[in-house]
């Protein structure tokens, strides 16, 4: 797969997954309403949906090539410079 196939796929993907993500906080969140009357069946399908939602978020963080580029600057940054390391011997309780 091309870089740029790649991209866009990965960032159709992220997209993908947030919109699930929310679709199923939505649902969840309006189902709580007695005054709407959601069939209470589908609760459990919007909380799975939550899940697949990341999922999606995740294989197209994946596939873009998003993933490395966070992962490294975490470790650059909290692990990479004596000086950005977190220690708590500097702190005085």
């Amino acid at each position: 797969m091309r870089r740029k196939h790649a991209n866009i796929t990965g960032n159709s993907l992220m997209v993908l997954g947030l919109v699930v993500m929310v679709v199923g906080v939505g649902y969840s969140v309006l189902n709580q309403l007695p005054q709407l009357q959601l069939p209470q069946f589908m609760v459990h399908g919007a909380i799975f949906s939550i899940f697949v939602g990341a999922l999606l978020w995740l294989v197209g963080a994946r596939i873009s090539g998003r993933e490395k580029v966070t992962d490294r600057y975490y470790w650059v940054r909290h692990y990479g410079d004596k000086r950005c390391r977190r220690n708590s011997s500097h702190i005085q309780h």
